[in-house]
């Protein structure tokens, strides 16, 4: 059983941070790109950030960059997404993805991966 499970999520003050995991099972993320989307209600599922299975290859959403950083651990099966400097703007269920297609290539497209998660609430409000 292929299994993609996101956590990490809660509710934050604005300019807090947060830290969200992926952690897979079934599969390994060695050959394997990853990404992290988010959707706020109403509206469509969005790419926030991309790593290649090599790590070499990273992309930000304008939205997020320099705020938001990717990273991943082949060994442990996991990828993280560390969120520092949050916004009310950021607020929305947050998703990982993999493929492996993708593999060594960074693509900021829904339709690019097989492999998601069930996502997790992020909600920045004071």
């Amino acid at each position: 059983q292929l299994q993609v499970v996101e956590s990490g999520g809660g509710l934050v003050q604005p300019g807090g941070s947060l830290r969200l995991s992926c952690s897979v099972s079934g599969f390994t993320l060695d050959y394997h790109g990853i990404a992290w989307f988010r959707q706020a209600p109403g509206k469509e599922r969005e790419a926030v950030s991309c790593l290649g299975n090599s790590g070499r290859y990273t992309k930000y959403a304008d939205s997020v960059k320099g705020r938001f950083t990717i990273s991943r651990d082949n060994a442990k099966n996991t990828v993280y997404l560390q969120m520092n400097s949050l916004k009310p703007e950021d607020t929305a269920v947050y998703y990982c993805a993999a493929d492996a297609a993708v593999r060594a290539m960074c693509v900021m497209g829904v339709g690019q991966y097989d492999y998601w998660g069930q996502g997790t609430q992020v909600t920045v409000s004071s």
